[in-house]
């Protein structure tokens, strides 16, 4: 049975716009492991996976009804790529729940859709 399902979209040129002013914002959105895969990309791929992940864990927050603020942060929620480049989440992990995570890209823009299964 499905729980929710989430959708976020995220303009490129804002995430790089909000990076250069506040570099800070890596540490406000992502976990210390995905900060070490965000660190093997050069140049712009470096906005995509940030904007791919905001937008994944925005999508996550409201498949799990709750949003973020006082119950769940960005850093709670943690997206790893698996070996065969696919995203994962993998926290929080519910007990008896499945959660799909799928991230996109255009030249201008990052999507991502979460389906929380239990």
């Amino acid at each position: 049975m499905i729980k929710g399902i989430g959708l976020d979209m995220i303009d490129l040129e804002r995430v790089k716009q909000v990076l250069e002013k506040n570099p800070r914002f890596i540490e406000r959105v992502l976990t210390e492991k995905e900060i070490k895969q965000f660190e093997k990309y050069e140049g712009s791929r470096k906005i995509e996976f940030l904007a791919g992940r905001f937008a994944a864990k925005e999508a996550y927050a409201k498949a799990n009804g709750t949003g973020f603020g006082k119950h769940l942060s960005f850093t709670d929620v943690e997206i790893l790529q698996v070996e065969d480049g696919r995203p994962h989440v993998t926290m929080p992990i519910k007990s008896g729940e499945t959660v799909f995570v799928s991230i996109t890209h255009t030249a201008r823009s990052a999507a991502a859709q979460v389906i929380i299964e239990i």
